[in-house]
């Protein structure tokens, strides 16, 4: 038996951790695999469960993945390995995103501060209003810190380029509201009876003033309709960005969206991505920013101060696991 055999216990914890992450409309487009000869952890594609008109290049999946890779890592290293990640170990297989081997710890500390394990826990997308507080230099740095850690940029638009940036976000959720097919797909998942998708108590109104531009799950024609609070007049706006726009990058910017979301929980900070403009290859573009005009937007995160939002569902970690091999760890 390999000496870092796992248990069912462990495994379902380290998938429970990763299955966590966030991921677009709450699909959870991913399956596991354990390799007990090696101990290896597989992410694999989860294709039916993929957005083809809202995510037709499969960028958006492939950053859940990474979002749901980085909490592995930390489960690993909660429970005293050292997580060693291929990204897509395997050309011959397109949907095998990326595989986590435990091997034994071979420092006294970890590379990533601890306490982000449990952030896992408590980390929630929080579509309400946010206070007026603005988030301090010194926490701003250590988002960017955070993001730089797993090979992406975080970038710190002034007002004038929030705004601009916004109003790309809007001109993208109209075209979304006006698509029928991408309407019909973000209905698929709203409301949904069980453990995916998107249910009411998550939606959070509207904004009143009509200048934060958040999504419309209903893709309802007349957004007069919603309910709607007034919410902070300038947001504050972060972009995340990657030198390359390949598989590998959006592996690369899940891992990096994921631990700035963990950092800024622990230190009570709240955050809402705003995709929208993700999704149209002409408006992500325009994303870019005087800083970095080469770069590759790959996320806009609003950040603020706020109620902390309530918890999307998520399945059982059974039902992520492929059973063939990992069904051995049953009893163990």
């Amino acid at each position: 038996m390999h000496p870092l055999a796992l248990d069912a216990a462990t495994l379902t914890a380290l998938v429970s951790a990763a299955t966590a992450a966030p991921s677009m409309h709450n699909t959870q487009p991913w399956r596991f695999r354990l390799d007990p000869g090696t101990v290896t952890v597989e992410i694999h594609a989860a294709a039916e469960r993929s957005l083809p008109f809202e995510d037709p290049q499969g960028r958006a999946l492939h950053v859940a993945a990474g979002a749901a890779v980085f909490n592995l890592r930390l489960a690993v290293a909660h429970f005293g390995w050292d997580p060693v990640v291929r990204p897509l170990p395997d050309p011959r297989l397109p949907s095998l995103l990326a595989t986590v081997r435990l091997a034994p710890r071979a420092r006294a500390e970890q590379a990533i501060r601890g306490d982000l394990y449990d952030a896992i826990w408590h980390r929630h997308s929080s579509r309400l209003p946010f206070g007026d507080r603005p988030v301090e230099p010194g926490l701003r740095l250590e988002l960017s810190e955070a993001a730089h850690a797993e090979g992406g940029v975080l970038d710190w638009p002034e007002p004038h380029e929030s705004a601009r940036l916004l109003t790309v976000t809007a001109e993208a959720e109209q075209r979304n509201r006006l698509d029928p097919d991408r309407g019909t797909e973000s209905r698929r998942w709203l409301d949904r009876e069980g453990d995916t998708g998107i249910p009411q108590a998550a939606l959070g109104p509207q904004d009143a003033f009509e200048q934060l531009p958040l999504r419309d799950f209903s893709a309802r024609r007349h957004v007069e309709q919603l309910p709607s609070r007034a919410f902070e007049r300038f947001p504050t706006l972060a972009t995340l960005m990657t030198e390359h726009d390949r598989r590998t990058d959006w592996l690369r910017t899940g891992q990096a969206l994921q631990h700035v979301l963990l950092v800024a929980t622990a230190h009570k900070l709240r955050a809402s991505l705003l995709h929208q403009a993700m999704e149209w290859q002409d408006l992500r573009s325009r994303l870019r920013t005087p800083h970095a005009p080469s770069g590759h937007v790959q996320m806009l995160i609003r950040l603020g101060y706020g109620p902390e939002g309530t918890a999307t569902p998520r399945r059982a970690p059974q039902d992520f696991l492929d059973t063939g091999d990992a069904a051995g760890t049953e009893g163990a």
